[in-house]
């Protein structure tokens, strides 16, 4: 067994981060911009393993075939959920190479869905099991009734999201609204979610609540922050569409998913597309609704952030709901209004 120190690259280096980004090529694997730590090994000054992590995600493992099955992917998968541990996160996931799945099933990650060429994994005190059963509980979900579900940002909380889960709410006893939790977006989740449950406290069948990890989160769909096409968003999407089918459909008992028809985003458009593809092998159905209008133009959160930067308040007024205006003249909104003006955000 090969005993090589595991080195800290740092971040701010960029010889260092460039000879990382050098070694992965060689795998055809690029060093994304959301990591926030990486690990190598070296021998004679020259790199033979490494990954990285970004939060609480593991990514860009790749190790020199000359020293493998010698014991380093333990010692830098152990050193990195040490890391995450001292940062005080509990849980954790790793994309990987389905024919890497072996490997890392043998060091307690456990294979949450894979799509053509992609694994994902977990790891750690609680599992996707745990958070649905956790969700029931909290949220005083009836299991037994067939439901409806939608999964929005709300970037911010538009009249074409209030009427996506209206139309939800005509065909449904109950209907789930997931809240996707990770805050990469100019309205934090906690005020996206405060908007969207206020707005539709009129519609006493919808239950709105957290995305969690498992829903278009950094672990199951960083493409969708990224908003960038490339030859790994199908099998993002495939995994985050499959998980929700596999497990929410399943555990909540969601016999139907609602979308928007998608006429901005070819992200959002592809993502569609592929969640009816594996939906439709799980038996649940995906409807597409038709967007709401206003002046002929369909409502999209990326509309209101538009007009916000060209100061067109009152044409805002006009395309969201009462709760959002009433938050956007607030000194909280006013403040994230002034970063819209500032920002280049797609978010």
């Amino acid at each position: 067994m090969y005993d090589f120190p595991i080195e800290k690259i740092n971040l701010e280096n960029e010889l260092l981060v460039s000879q990382v980004k050098q070694f992965l090529s060689e795998f055809n694997l690029g060093y994304e911009k959301d990591i926030d730590y990486t690990i190598v090994m070296r021998k004679d000054r020259k790199i033979i393993a490494t990954c990285s992590k970004a939060k609480n995600v593991l990514k860009c493992f790749a190790i020199d075939s000359e020293y493998r099955g010698e014991g380093i992917t333990a010692k830098l998968i152990t050193a990195l959920i040490d890391r995450i541990f001292e940062e005080g996160i509990y849980h954790s996931f790793i994309f990987t190479k389905i024919e890497n799945t072996k490997i890392f099933s043998s060091l307690n990650f456990k294979l949450l869905y894979t799509a053509d060429k992609t694994a994902l994994l977990e790891h750690g005190m609680y599992d996707v099991n745990s958070y649905i059963k956790k969700l029931i509980q909290k949220n005083n979900i009836n299991v037994e009734s067939k439901k409806g579900a939608l999964v929005m940002n709300c970037n911010p909380f538009t009249n074409g999201h209030l009427y996506l889960i209206e139309e939800a709410a005509k065909k449904h006893d109950e209907v789930l609204v997931f809240i996707v939790e990770e805050d990469k977006s100019l309205f934090s989740f906690k005020h996206r979610l405060e908007l969207v449950k206020q707005g539709v406290s009129h519609l006493k069948n919808v239950k709105v609540v957290p995305g969690g990890e498992y829903i278009i989160s950094q672990a199951t769909f960083p493409s969708y922050f990224l908003r960038k096409e490339d030859d790994k968003l199908k099998e993002y999407t495939k995994i985050d569409a499959g998980i929700f089918g596999k497990y929410l459909c399943k555990g909540l008992n969601i016999t139907t998913r609602y979308v928007g028809e998608e006429p901005y985003c070819n992200v959002t458009r592809e993502y569609n597309e592929t969640l009816k593809e594996e939906l439709s092998k799980l038996n649940v159905k995906l409807e597409v609704i038709k967007r709401l209008k206003y002046d002929d133009v369909p409502i999209s959160a990326s509309k209101v952030r538009d007009l916000i930067k060209q100061q067109k308040l009152e044409y805002v007024k006009e395309i969201v709901p009462i709760v959002t205006w009433e938050f956007l003249n607030s000194n909280t909104g006013k403040e994230i209004m002034e970063k819209i003006k500032l920002s280049n955000s797609p978010h």
